[in-house]
């Protein structure tokens, strides 16, 4: 281990609420407001390590999934599709008995020959209070108190959105041909090259505790996550779109490891931005934050980055193991780092 990854190791275990105060930067008891958005893996590689540097934490979920434990809930009871947000709660978890036994409970999931099958018990969970509250904030805020939850976690839309791409060359027959391919399971894995996203229906609403969140925030994180069907559909709600446009927060685009298997094959980290700016052209960042052995080109990221007025920080955050998946630790001590270099003057609001 080098002395600059042992370092930011150390980093990464700071407590909330404790850090040494210096000039312009948070004190004693200060921590940042921050927000991140995402979904699936992604977002949860995120938030495990968020929570290690700030109590101030919300969590922004796509509500897009329609495969699986989730996908069965929603077509069999309209509601949104619960897995998402349940590994965000998951991830939030404290690292205490309590915290990983309701971990290990909400992502368990049921075997058998009937119906149960392949069922998890935190949707489940989820999807009773939703019925039994009529209202999502408050359930999702329920069980994450139940859980011990170190922060917040809302849908960033209060309906169930179809995602839906233009993919050329989805059909290997037709290499040229321009589809339309429907539902966010089969846009996460489909052939051919996706050219765009979109969601039905196409204006959904915002849940506004999301939209008053992201107003809020010192720190607007975005990524990293499956990127047209996690990342992007963020931008396409358009009050959650307008609030990361007006916020005050400063934002951080965080980028993948590795491209993902017919979803971004054959990306580039530029290529990502550039992708991300034709959905939001408007939508401008502060900071792009790539692991430092994922990009051969630098200087092409850098310029994508200029282009939508952000720098870039490069650090160590693959796991050590070599598997393309974001060490808790390293990443909390890159967002921490960014957090101080890029942060603003004066105590955090």
């Amino acid at each position: 281990m080098t002395g600059r990854t042992s370092r930011m190791r150390r980093v990464g275990r700071l407590v909330p609420g404790r850090r040494r105060g210096t000039e312009g930067r948070p004190g004693r008891g200060a921590q940042p407001k921050v927000v991140a958005l995402g979904g699936g893996h992604g977002l949860s590689a995120s938030l495990a390590a968020l929570r290690r540097i700030t109590g101030d934490l919300t969590a922004v979920v796509t509500v897009a999934d329609d495969g699986g434990s989730s996908g069965r809930l929603r077509q069999e009871l309209g509601v949104l599709p619960p897995g998402d947000l349940r590994k965000a709660l998951a991830a939030l978890c404290g690292d205490d008995d309590w915290g990983q036994t309701w971990a290990r409970v909400i992502k368990h999931r049921f075997e058998s020959q009937g119906e149960l099958h392949g069922h998890a018990v935190g949707n489940l969970l989820i999807v009773a209070l939703w019925e039994q509250l009529g209202d999502h904030v408050q359930a999702l805020d329920l069980v994450g108190k139940l859980l011990g939850a170190h922060g917040r976690v809302l849908p960033m839309s209060a309906v169930p959105l179809e995602l839906q791409a233009l993919v050329r060359g989805h059909d290997p027959a037709e290499p040229d041909a321009v589809s339309t391919v429907r539902g966010q399971a089969t846009v996460a894995l489909t052939p051919g090259e996706v050219q765009s996203v979109h969601v039905v229906p196409e204006d959904p609403p915002a849940v506004p505790e999301a939209v008053e969140a992201v107003l809020d925030a010192d720190w607007v994180v975005l990524g990293p996550g499956s990127w047209f069907s996690s990342v992007i559909p963020h931008l396409l709600v358009p009050e959650l779109l307008q609030a990361l446009q007006e916020t005050k927060a400063r934002r951080v685009l965080s980028l993948n490891l590795a491209p993902q298997p017919g979803e971004t094959d054959g990306f580039s980290p530029q290529r990502h931005l550039e992708v991300l700016a034709r959905h939001a052209p408007k939508l401008a960042l502060d900071v792009v934050l790539a692991d430092e052995a994922a990009v051969p080109d630098r200087d092409s990221l850098t310029d994508a980055a200029k282009r939508l007025g952000a720098t870039v920080e490069l650090a160590p955050v693959a796991s050590p193991d070599g598997c393309p998946t974001h060490d808790p630790e390293l990443l909390a001590a890159a967002y921490d780092r960014i957090f101080r270099m890029h942060g603003r003057i004066g105590p955090w609001r």
